[in-house]
């Protein structure tokens, strides 16, 4: 797959359209055996890209992103097409506006080819839940492809676009970036606006790309970045600052979770990050152990505080304003709400939201979800101070490789506890991303994932470019 960059390039210079960009993609989205594609909206796409060529023609510049095929994880709200978040409470649901993201980003001459196939409303590791199917790897027809991202990772690993949005609440864009061999980064909480993305846990969520090449997810990044009116938790930070910096590795740190490097991991995905590790060292830069002590709890903590704030964003489908409805208004709310929520809501969501209502009912919300704020913030602070002694911390973006399909769904700890090596920068609100390690298990890919501090969305892209041309 050509660059984001080059094709933007050469649009921009004439060497071809943004329709025949928007054609290829919509043809090769089309054909995929993935089922991760659950929309192509052909006729905006088309319309989109004509207005970019239009602007070349007429001399005009139409963006560093000019006629770039774009796909949207379908939690993410794009204007007249479907957004469904891989739910029935909310299928056939139109958006009347684009999400900031995805409005960014079309002002920077991306084209919106595709929404994604996902677990529905986010929640998950596999990309399984989704009320239209799961999603099937790229590499094998018989394993996930990750989650909850999973179509945005196969979008771009089968070549359909150089570019996709996920979203990130305890490793959903790494964790299938890391299944299907690509880069897969998260920003620091704040860096991007979540107006228009579909709530599932607010204090987590965070929207994240999907590329091949690192310099692509640090154009995307700028263009999508800074204060949003809309969005009362954006930060207005420089968006120049997620661009890639002149960097060399030689006599920095890098700091090895020896927490995460051990127990649970697959040999083969341990083997992998030790490659990863000794390209730091042949890049000149150090790699120390660095111990972090709550590890053990961070995956309870995630879990209670995502499935509270998912039990309040999730009481509004409620069969009245928002979503499916089920039964008649002379049926009385409650009855209405009941049935429609039975109805409209899979099993897993449904789960979460009963993890959640009970961590906040009367007599244990002190015990559960006051409890894991208050590890939340200790979490937090343990990390910033790992990262004062290194650049970057490294560790596995997921235990294992991709997993057969249907192994793990009636096994839910089993699927939680894969979280563990993620969930901590959502914790913590920090900024990692997940590149491609090598193969490990079967000949699937491993994913080694680089957390930074705050705000260091470039740093950690140069690392990740740096690491990948040594590979």
């Amino acid at each position: 797959m050509i660059a984001a960059r080059a094709l933007a390039a050469a649009v921009r210079d004439g060497r071809t359209t943004a329709v025949a960009l928007a054609e290829r993609a919509l043809a090769a989205a089309a054909a995929s055996p993935s089922n991760a594609f659950l929309a192509l909206p052909r006729e905006r796409a088309l319309a989109a890209a004509a207005a970019v060529d239009a602007r070349v023609a007429a001399g005009f510049d139409p963006g560093p992103l000019a006629g770039v095929p774009l796909a949207v994880k379908d939690n993410i709200c794009t204007e007249g097409i479907a957004t469904t978040a891989g739910s029935a409470v909310l299928r056939g649901f139109v958006p009347p506006y684009d999400a900031t993201v995805v409005a960014r980003l079309a002002a920077a001459g991306a084209v919106v080819v595709a929404k994604t196939n996902l677990d529905e409303f986010g929640m998950g590791s596999s990309s399984e839940t989704s009320v239209f199917g799961p999603v099937r790897h790229p590499a094998d027809a018989t394993r996930v492809a990750g989650g909850s991202s999973g179509g945005s990772a196969v979008a771009v690993a089968e070549g359909v676009v150089p570019l996709a949005l996920g979203t990130d609440t305890g490793g959903s864009v790494r964790q299938p970036a890391a299944f299907c061999g690509v880069l897969g980064i998260k920003p620091t909480y704040g860096r991007l606006s979540r107006h228009g993305v579909i709530a599932y846990a607010s204090s987590l969520d965070q929207v994240g790309v999907f590329a091949r090449d690192p310099e692509d997810a640090a154009l995307a990044l700028a263009a999508m970045a800074g204060r949003d009116p809309a969005d009362a938790t954006s930060v207005g930070r420089d968006p120049g600052e997620v661009r890639m910096p002149a960097f060399d590795p030689r006599g920095r740190r890098v700091g090895r979770v020896t927490s995460l490097w051990g127990e649970g991991v697959a040999p083969g995905v341990r083997a992998a990050l030790d490659g990863i590790a000794e390209r730091c060292v042949r890049l000149g830069a150090a790699v120390v152990d660095v111990e972090l002590s709550l590890t053990a709890a961070a995956v309870a903590t995630y879990y209670l505080i995502a499935t509270a704030e998912a039990s309040s964003n999730l009481a509004r489908y409620d069969g009245t304003l928002y979503g499916l409805r089920v039964g008649e208004p002379r049926d009385g709310h409650e009855a209405v709400a009941r049935a429609s929520r039975a109805a409209g809501l899979g099993r897993e969501v449904q789960r979460r939201i009963l993890m959640g209502s009970f961590a906040l009912s009367a007599g244990y919300a002190d015990a559960y979800a006051e409890r894991a704020a208050r590890v939340r913030r200790r979490i937090a602070d343990e990390l910033e101070a790992a990262l004062h002694g290194v650049d970057v911390l490294l560790s596995p973006t997921a235990p294992t490789v991709a997993w057969r399909l249907g192994e793990r769904l009636d096994d839910p700890l089993a699927m939680y506890v894969a979280d563990v090596t993620t969930c901590l920068a959502n914790l913590g609100g920090l900024p990692a991303l997940s590149l491609p390690a090598g193969p490990a298990e079967d000949g699937l890919p491993a994913g080694a994932q680089l957390i930074g501090a705050a705000w260091s969305e470039g740093r950690l892209l140069a690392w990740a470019r740096c690491l990948m041309d040594a590979a």
